[in-house]
């Protein structure tokens, strides 16, 4: 039996283009399906109960409609101070943000949660990572929200295209956390749960 016929469908629940070029890195099959659920932080909750919250009801809101599968929940969010930054969502909130973060150390908690939609089991996990941001000018940080325009992000900056300029420095157990999707506690959740990557 070939490993495909053996591998159970895998889903990544998520609307992010970026997720789904990392998952894609793992030449691996999958589909994409967008869950619908309220990504508004608890009163009073840590900024990683919320990532670890959301990337499980993510999941479960997919498996809920796809048994069989296996299910890939994920969230991330950015932190200064102990407060949640989210996503700017306009020009003017990105600037304010990254005005806030320059020359400062931001942590980012990428949460990811593995659903076996047959099973019922999850796995878990909070990647953190820590981002120290170049003290810019404001002209400098203004140009590259324009040309880059990241206003879908947590922290205003794409590591993975422009805004890996606006970084001194990066510190993380896992190189694809800050992006979004934690590929090296992805593939051990995935081999935990008996998904061949290398063969039957």
């Amino acid at each position: 039996m070939s490993s495909s016929a053996i591998r159970p469908p895998l889903i990544l629940g998520s609307s992010s283009p970026y997720r789904r070029e990392l998952l894609a890195r793992l030449r691996i099959p999958f589909d994409v399906a967008v869950p619908d659920i309220d990504e508004t932080p608890l009163a009073g909750e840590a900024p990683e109960a919320t990532a670890l919250r959301l990337s499980r009801r993510k999941a479960e809101a997919i498996a809920a409609r796809h048994p069989g599968a296996l299910v890939i929940g994920s969230d991330q969010v950015c932190t200064l101070d102990g407060a949640q930054i989210g996503k700017p969502g306009s020009h003017e909130k990105a600037l304010a943000q990254l005005q806030q973060m320059r020359g400062r150390t931001v942590t980012f908690h990428s949460a990811l949660c593995l659903l076996d939609s047959r099973t019922g089991e999850a796995q878990l996990a909070d990647v953190q990572t820590r981002a120290t941001f170049r003290d810019l000018s404001d002209a400098e940080l203004d140009a590259y929200l324009r040309l880059e325009t990241p206003y879908d992000c947590a922290g205003s900056a794409k590591a993975e295209g422009l805004g890996i300029a606006l970084l001194a420095r990066v510190e993380s157990d896992d190189p694809t956390a800050l992006i979004g999707l934690p590929l090296i506690a992805l593939t051990g959740m995935l081999r935990a749960a008996g998904y061949p990557f290398f063969g039957a």
